[in-house]
């Protein structure tokens, strides 16, 4: 989604029969990586939802959704103990760039 240099993100359920790009059920969130610092928004009962009835999220959603704390939120939840305190980040730090070393020249 989203325009020319301007990317946004959806978490979404789908069918794995499904296409990439293809038909979906439901959308899940959000993820907004050019706003510093990057934001996230989640429907957190819905994602529960969708993870209790099997989901399973890619790799890269997992690690976002670790990255705001929805991830140990949702293993306390399953193990029936009190997350009424937990508030997830809506923001998510970004990585620092790694810079190509460049050769010296030689005198």
């Amino acid at each position: 989604m989203g325009a020319k240099k301007r990317p946004t993100y959806r978490f979404v359920a789908t069918d794995s029969r499904m296409p990439r790009d293809g038909r979906f059920i439901e959308t899940l969130g959000f993820y907004y990586p050019i706003e510093k610092p990057a934001t996230i928004k989640l429907h957190e009962e819905r994602m529960t939802h969708w993870l209790n009835e099997g989901a399973q999220p890619s790799d890269t959603v997992a690690s976002l959704l670790t990255q705001v704390g929805f991830t140990k939120k949702y293993e306390m939840m399953k193990r029936g103990e009190d997350v009424s305190g937990i508030t997830l980040a809506e923001t998510i730090t970004e990585r620092t760039k790694k810079r190509k070393k460049t050769k010296e020249a030689k005198s």
